[in-house]
Protein backbone atom coordinates (compact mmCIF):
# COMPACT_ATOMS: atom_id res chain seq x y z
CA UNK A 1 0.00 0.00 0.00
CA UNK A 2 2.89 2.16 1.01
CA UNK A 3 4.18 1.88 -3.03
CA UNK A 4 1.19 2.31 -4.24
CA UNK A 5 0.57 6.06 -2.10
CA UNK A 6 4.58 6.73 -3.14
CA UNK A 7 4.04 6.39 -7.11
CA UNK A 8 0.66 8.10 -6.80
CA UNK A 9 2.65 11.15 -5.03
CA UNK A 10 5.00 10.85 -8.63
CA UNK A 11 2.23 11.30 -10.66
CA UNK A 12 0.92 15.15 -11.76
CA UNK A 13 -1.96 16.81 -10.59
CA UNK A 14 -3.78 16.31 -13.85
CA UNK A 15 -3.00 12.37 -13.84
CA UNK A 16 -4.28 12.31 -10.15
CA UNK A 17 -7.13 13.89 -10.76
CA UNK A 18 -8.37 11.58 -13.65
CA UNK A 19 -7.34 8.33 -11.35
CA UNK A 20 -9.64 9.98 -8.85
CA UNK A 21 -12.23 9.49 -11.30
CA UNK A 22 -12.03 6.75 -12.29
CA UNK A 23 -12.25 5.38 -8.95
CA UNK A 24 -15.69 7.33 -8.18
CA UNK A 25 -16.71 5.92 -11.14
CA UNK A 26 -15.48 2.08 -10.39
CA UNK A 27 -17.53 2.78 -6.66
CA UNK A 28 -20.19 3.93 -8.51
CA UNK A 29 -20.40 0.99 -10.26
CA UNK A 30 -19.87 -1.48 -7.79
CA UNK A 31 -22.73 0.27 -5.68
CA UNK A 32 -25.09 -0.70 -8.61
CA UNK A 33 -23.71 -3.95 -9.10
CA UNK A 34 -23.70 -4.93 -5.37
CA UNK A 35 -27.24 -3.81 -4.62
CA UNK A 36 -30.72 -6.39 -4.67
CA UNK A 37 -30.12 -9.21 -6.19
CA UNK A 38 -32.01 -10.17 -8.92
CA UNK A 39 -34.51 -12.94 -9.63
CA UNK A 40 -34.74 -14.67 -12.59
CA UNK A 41 -37.56 -14.69 -14.83
CA UNK A 42 -39.89 -18.41 -15.63
CA UNK A 43 -38.52 -19.32 -17.90
CA UNK A 44 -41.30 -19.46 -20.98
CA UNK A 45 -43.71 -22.49 -21.10
CA UNK A 46 -42.71 -23.34 -24.85
CA UNK A 47 -45.43 -26.64 -24.93
CA UNK A 48 -48.43 -24.35 -23.07
CA UNK A 49 -50.87 -26.77 -24.47
CA UNK A 50 -49.19 -30.28 -23.23
CA UNK A 51 -50.19 -31.43 -19.74
CA UNK A 52 -47.35 -32.93 -17.31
Amino acid sequence: MQRVRQDLEDLTDEDRSQIQKAIKVVRRTRTVSLGMPRIRQPLPDLRPGRTA
